[in-house]
């Protein structure tokens, strides 16, 4: 079974933690967490699909172990975790799962 490495990555100023398994090779499958929720919510899922995919499980701005913004609105959560997944680098052929609004 498949370790899952707990990370940090720099936003803008912003530190967003995330779950991280599998390898960087294998498509990226990113888990994205709804209200009131954090990426712990996939802690038994993350280990199950680590074989065959990079799973990447951040936490949304204000929630779990990420930093909470001054204002949250949905537009930052939004341009958070796009700029998010240009910094961690991961490539376009990335599958979604969940929903950013619940």
């Amino acid at each position: 079974m498949a370790t899952t490495r707990f990370r940090t990555a720099d936003v803008d100023g912003s530190r967003v933690f995330y779950r991280e398994a599998g390898k960087c090779e294998t498509p990226v499958l990113l888990l994205l967490h709804g209200f009131p929720t954090s990426s712990h919510m996939f802690r038994d899922l993350i280990p199950q699909f680590a074989d065959s995919y990079h799973i990447v499980a951040p936490d949304l701005p204000g929630f779990g172990r990420s930093d909470i913004p001054l204002a949250v609105t949905f537009a930052k959560i939004a341009d958070v975790i796009g700029r998010f997944t240009e910094v961690v680098r991961h490539r376009s052929d990335a599958y979604f799962h969940g929903r950013l609004f619940a």
